[in-house]
């Protein structure tokens, strides 16, 4: 697979690095009986991202890891279908299907360049997969290739100011701005070879209608007063996310 872009071949590496942690962690995401939103696990019933029913509409995952995500919607009665770079993660997810008793259609494939046809689903999501992992001026026209019209697109991303009060890979924000806003597209950080990318909001506003989407709404996650840890080092603390959106979600609509 030579032939895909560098920052690909990067994440692929270092998702393998990554993939035995992340499988010791899929029986329970794959065990919840809530969808639940990013590293503070806000369920989806307080978030409202999501098409209010699921059932029977054809879904496609951008970047779906270990395929919990997709295993949430399919027990809603959708129909999904998960993309993503790095087998160890995949093959997670073949173990879960297994384990949990639910199929569905897994693909090796970069979530630039989706090895299926035009307008097939009706939903397309990402939560910390495409969304940050794959170039948005890449993958967010595969996503409008991919969606029937009305079709919705709806994705988690860092939020901004956590990207821009970060110091680091391993320290998590803080409350001085570390780096410029403007420009902002390509990431890399010290101590890993992967790349992540992050855009400003007109940045992304512009991206979406041009194309051909309409953003529907912006949705700023705060952390709960109480609740889950997460683990990550870079990604803010509990303080920090009650004080200022670490997560958001972009919802927009195919016209």
């Amino acid at each position: 697979m030579s032939e895909l872009p560098e920052h690909v071949r990067r994440n692929r590496v270092e998702w393998t690095s990554w993939a035995a942690d992340f499988g010791k962690e899929a029986p329970a995401a794959w065990a919840s009986d809530q969808i639940l939103w990013g590293v503070w696990g806000i369920p989806e019933a307080e978030v409202r991202a999501l098409p209010e029913s699921v059932e029977g509409i054809d879904v496609i995952e951008l970047g779906c890891g270990t395929g919990y995500f997709s295993a949430w919607l399919a027990r809603r009665g959708a129909r999904p279908v998960g993309v993503d770079i790095t087998p160890a993660q995949l093959e997670t997810a073949r173990s879960m299907q297994v384990q949990f008793g639910l199929e569905f259609p897994l693909f090796e494939a970069s979530a630039e360049a989706v090895p299926l046809p035009d307008a097939s689903f009706d939903l397309a999501v990402s939560e910390y997969g495409a969304s940050i992992w794959a170039d948005p001026y890449a993958w967010v026209p595969e996503a409008a290739r991919l969606l029937r019209p009305r079709g919705e697109l709806v994705f988690l991303v860092n939020g901004t100011l956590s990207i821009l009060t970060a110091p680091d890979e391993e320290k998590p924000p803080g409350r001085e701005l570390v780096r410029p806003y403007f420009g902002m597209h390509r990431f890399e950080w010290a101590d890993t070879i992967s790349v992540d990318f992050h855009l400003g909001y007109g940045d992304w506003i512009r991206l979406l209608r041009r194309c051909g989407f309409e953003v529907v709404d912006l949705l700023e996650l705060q952390a709960p007063e109480s609740g889950r840890e997460h683990r990550y080092p870079a990604l803010p603390e509990r303080w920090w996310a009650r004080q200022w959106p670490s997560e958001e979600i972009w919802r927009a609509r195919k016209r």
